[in-house]
């Protein structure tokens, strides 16, 4: 681990939002093993919310997959740097601006990260989303009840 990703660790530790994340494995059912960069994986998590391949909250990667499901390279990249959102964001000020980009995506898109900055910022494609162009309001209702949405990878 670099001095930046322990900085990072120490940080998520003292904002709470690692601890969050480990309370929320704890109520999942998840099990814990460590990741690289100072990440830590929570595989089997039962909760069916939020719908993701995988979520962060600090310093946790939870996932309700297998622990292979993080072989993907390109995903703990996206995944480690919305823990360093939460890092910059001062822990759990992160989850109502998260809320808000993905209310204003969905406007803009009919998908909740497209246009989501904290999505973009840690990679759409890393993530396994899809970039959906912006479009009428019509057309993002017909979208959502027609089930057309953009999905992490692997559901």
């Amino acid at each position: 681990m670099t001095g930046w990703q322990w900085v990072k660790v120490v940080g998520n530790c003292l904002n709470l939002s690692t601890l969050v994340g480990l309370l929320v494995g704890v109520i999942g059912r998840a099990r814990f093993s460590w990741g690289p960069r100072g990440l830590v994986f929570a595989n089997g998590y039962k909760i069916p919310f939020p719908v993701a391949g995988a979520f962060t909250v600090g310093n946790v990667v939870l996932s309700k997959h297998e622990r292979a499901y993080f072989d993907d390279e390109a995903l703990v990249r996206h995944e480690e740097r919305h823990s360093w959102q939460y890092f910059c964001l001062i822990g759990l000020l992160l989850w109502p601006m998260y809320v808000v980009g993905v209310v204003v995506s969905w406007l803009l898109t009919g998908d909740p990260a497209s246009r989501n900055p904290f999505e973009r910022l840690a990679n759409l494609k890393d993530g396994g989303y899809a970039e959906r162009p912006i479009q009428s309001f019509g057309q993002t209702l017909t979208q959502t009840f027609s089930g057309r949405r953009s999905r992490p990878k692997a559901q």
